[in-house]
């Protein structure tokens, strides 16, 4: 062989080696979570237009319930970071036939409705500063609501909410964010007074 013809497949296969080094091997990303950066608690009061009375999370809006059968004193807590929803309802127990009963059944039914769907339901029953006694549901799973709770005097009024979120995340990929608004509720309840008048 010629010194050329040696120089020429050498650099050949340089430029080969070079090529063929260049090529990118792809390899898929493992799976991961959505980054939730979650702010401190701080809470303001509610308005002294409803007949009760809680703190409630400086990240939410207060606004009312859009739905056509909503009753006056129903309302939203939205947290516009997580697209996330605290709708809240009251049933005054002196107006029509609202009984007491009535709504436990309707509340407990409520949260059964998502048995099938739910791996896992933890009711707790936590005494408020007013001494009354709210139901705070737990629920595990792809659920539409992952936390409910109520809470009532038995004689005039009827307090209930549910948190929903606006969005097709897992909610396991949203546990941060669920514990972040049960707590905010959890301190709802240790705030919590009914407005007698």
């Amino acid at each position: 062989m010629t010194k050329r013809r040696t120089y020429f497949l050498q650099l050949l296969i340089l430029v080969l080696i070079v090529v063929s080094s260049c090529e990118e091997v792809y390899l898929p990303k493992p799976s991961g979570y959505n980054r939730i950066d979650l702010p401190d608690h701080t809470y303001q009061s509610l308005p002294d237009t409803f007949p009760y009375q809680f703190d409630y999370s400086r990240y939410a809006e207060l606004l009312g319930d859009s739905n056509k059968l909503a009753d006056r004193y129903w309302s939203n807590l939205y947290y516009p970071q997580f697209d996330a929803l605290v709708q809240i309802t009251y049933k005054d127990l002196t107006e029509g036939d609202n009984s007491v009963s009535t709504l436990l059944n309707e509340s407990f039914a409520l949260t059964m409705k998502h048995d099938r769907r739910a791996y896992g339901i933890e009711e707790k029953l936590v005494p408020i500063p007013n001494g009354q006694i709210a139901s705070v549901t737990r629920l595990e799973g792809e659920v539409p609501t992952q936390l409910q709770f109520f809470t009532s005097d038995s004689v005039r009024h009827f307090f209930r909410g549910a948190l929903y979120f606006n969005t097709a995340t897992k909610n396991d990929s949203l546990k941060p964010v669920i514990d972040f608004i049960t707590k905010d509720v959890l301190h709802m309840l240790n705030s919590f007074e009914w407005r007698y008048e």
